[in-house]
Parts: C-alpha cells; sequence; structure tokens
C-alpha cells in the first residue's frame, strides 16, 4: 500500500467562479464606506423681553421745626428708578395720607394736628412734584444706567402747631 496522497484540483472551469466567490466574500465582510445622508431644520429661538420698572424711595426727614419761625425748612431725598432699558416712564408722588391733604399742600400729621408742606422737581422748590401724568410728573426714558431723581421738600415757616413728631406717608408711582 502506497502512503501517496493526491491532491485534488477543482477543474479549470470552476476555478473563476471560487475566485468570485472569494473576492465577493471580501466585498462583504470588508469594512465599506458607508452611503451618508443627511437631513437639516432649524431651531427657531425667541424670548420677549418684558418692559417693567421698580423704584426705591430713601425717606425724607426734615429735622426739627421750630413753629413760631418764619424760615422754612428744606429737606431733599433720591427716587432710584430701574427700568427695561428703552422703557419711557412717569414719577409720580400722591399727596400723602394727611387729612385733606393735595399735592400741592400735602399734610404731616400727629395726634390729629397737621403740618402743611410740599414736594418739589427742581432745587428752587418753584414746580411742584405731584402724580397726574402730562402736568407734574418727571418723566424719563431708561438707559442703560438707572437714574436717581431728588426730591425737594419744604415745610414753609410760622405754622404755629402742636409739638410732636408728625409724619405721613407719600406713595411713588411709576406708570410706564
Amino acid at each position: 500500500m502506497s502512503n501517496v496522497h493526491h491532491t485534488r484540483t477543482a477543474p479549470a472551469c470552476l476555478r473563476p467562479l471560487a475566485a468570485g466567490l472569494v473576492l465577493a466574500a471580501g466585498f462583504v465582510l470588508a469594512p465599506q464606506a458607508a452611503l451618508a445622508a443627511t437631513a437639516t431644520d432649524t431651531i427657531a429661538v425667541t424670548a420677549t423681553v418684558q418692559a417693567t420698572c421698580t423704584v426705591v424711595a430713601s425717606p425724607l426727614a426734615f429735622g426739627t421745626y421750630n413753629p413760631i419761625s418764619s424760615a422754612n425748612v428744606d429737606a431733599s431725598t433720591t427716587l432710584n428708578v430701574t427700568c427695561t432699558q428703552g422703557t419711557a416712564y412717569n414719577v409720580g408722588l400722591s399727596a400723602g395720607a394727611g387729612t385733606w391733604a393735595t399735592t400741592a399742600v400735602r399734610k404731616l400729621t400727629s395726634s390729629g394736628h397737621t403740618l402743611n408742606y410740599a414736594l418739589y422737581q427742581d432745587t428752587t422748590r418753584a414746580t411742584n412734584w405731584g402724580n397726574t401724568i402730562g402736568t407734574d410728573t418727571v418723566t424719563g426714558t431708561a438707559g442703560t444706567a438707572a437714574p436717581a431723581y431728588t426730591v425737594y421738600g419744604r415745610i414753609p415757616g410760622s405754622q404755629n402747631t402742636t409739638a410732636g413728631a408728625y409724619t405721613d406717608s407719600v406713595t411713588v408711582t411709576v406708570t410706564y
């Protein structure tokens, strides 16, 4: 017996077919560049900036008043108005809480007694500061910095009234 092994070869007609199958298998198994497709859209991004204002008022303290002196007592305070940039506004001051007070003659009160005073827009105390838009309010348009407005107060002299601690409360209104 012979230990010779015979190797069989594929017939010549099958060799191209086998080579094609090996090549096809290589394409299937090899990484291929994917055919990429894209779709796009945009996101509409919106925001609404609200027009708004805030006001901070400092106290107005006249100090001591001599009721038999003819000298006026003057004092001032500030209002800080902060609004959304570009917002037009009016700053008004109410008549206060005193009985029979008006924006022209405000009333400090103490135990039923009154002491008249006034609030002004200017240092000469000639322009009354009230709350009627277009008449006696202060107007402004907000910029990048918040303005501080000075309120000038005066208690006229020669108001002989009872001794005591007199108070009032004036409402500051910013209309925008």
